[in-house]
C-alpha cells in the first residue's frame, strides 16, 4: 500500500473535521456501498483523530438494524427491503446524532441492537465531552432521514461490481461464493441503485473518496456552507 497516499488522504479528512466549528460533537457519516472500505477508512480516520487528542466516539449503522423478521419481511433478497425495512432511524436520532446535535444534551447510546443474537440493546447512556467527535460508517447515511444530522459527510466510492469480489473474498470463511454473491447481485446492488436514484448521495457528500484502489485512493471535495 502506497501509505503517502492513505496518509494524505487522511490528514486531508481529518482536517476537514477539523475545520468544522460547532458548539457540539462533530458528527461524520462515512457513507458507501456495501465492502466499499467504509469500516476500514472510518478506523483510520478515528484513529489519526485521537493522535491530534480529539474524544472519538466509534459507531456503526450497524448496531441500529430492525429486528430480523422486520427487515426480510420483503423477502432475504429483496432490495427494496434492503433499503426501507433494514435499519432504525427513529432509534439512530433518538439515542445518537440528536443528542450530540445542537439541541442536545450529549447523552448518548451507541447501539440499540446486536445482529448475533437479533435481540435490542440497552447499553448505559455516556455523556461525551462538547468538542467530541463521532464517526460513524454503514450504508444510506445520505438519505433524507439522516442527511441533515450530519456535520461532515463523506462518500467512499467504489464500482459496485468490485464490491462483489471484495464481498465474495470477505465473507468467503462463513458463506458460499454462490451464496455471497446472490446476496449482493439480487439486494445489495440494486438497493444501492434504488439509493443512488432516490437520495441522490454523491451529490450531498462534502468529501468523496475514490476506492476502487485502496491503494491509491482518489478523493474530490466540494464546500458546503458551515464547513
Amino acid at each position: 500500500m502506497d501509505l503517502g497516499v492513505r496518509d494524505a488522504l487522511l490528514r486531508h479528512l481529518a482536517e476537514a473535521v477539523g475545520s468544522v466549528s460547532v458548539t457540539h460533537p462533530t458528527r461524520v457519516a462515512v457513507d458507501g456501498p456495501p465492502a466499499a472500505g467504509k469500516t476500514t477508512l472510518a478506523d483510520e480516520l478515528a484513529e489519526v483523530l485521537r493522535e491530534q487528542g480529539r474524544e472519538v466516539v466509534r459507531a456503526t449503522i450497524d448496531d441500529f438494524l430492525l429486528p430480523r423478521a422486520q427487515r426480510y419481511r420483503r423477502g432475504e433478497f429483496s432490495a427494496e427491503g434492503c433499503y426501507f425495512d433494514t435499519h432504525d432511524y427513529e432509534a439512530l436520532n433518538r439515542v445518537l446524532l440528536d443528542p450530540l446535535g445542537p439541541a442536545g444534551d450529549r447523552r448518548f447510546q451507541h447501539a440499540v441492537y446486536d445482529h448475533t443474537t437479533d435481540a435490542v440493546l440497552s447499553p448505559p447512556t455516556t455523556t461525551a465531552p462538547a468538542d467530541a467527535v463521532l464517526v460513524f460508517d454503514g450504508v444510506f447515511l445520505l438519505r433524507p432521514e439522516l442527511v441533515g444530522q450530519w456535520d461532515v459527510r463523506i462518500f467512499v466510492s467504489t464500482e459496485l461490481e468490485k464490491t462483489v469480489h471484495r464481498a465474495v473474498v470477505r465473507e468467503g470463511r462463513v458463506s458460499s461464493q454462490a451464496d455471497v454473491e446472490r446476496r449482493w447481485r439480487e439486494r445489495y446492488i440494486p438497493s444501492q441503485k434504488l439509493y443512488f436514484a432516490t437520495a441522490r448521495p454523491t451529490d450531498l457528500a462534502d468529501i468523496i473518496v475514490h476506492n476502487d484502489e485502496p491503494q491509491q485512493p482518489v478523493w474530490t471535495a466540494r464546500t458546503r456552507e458551515g464547513l
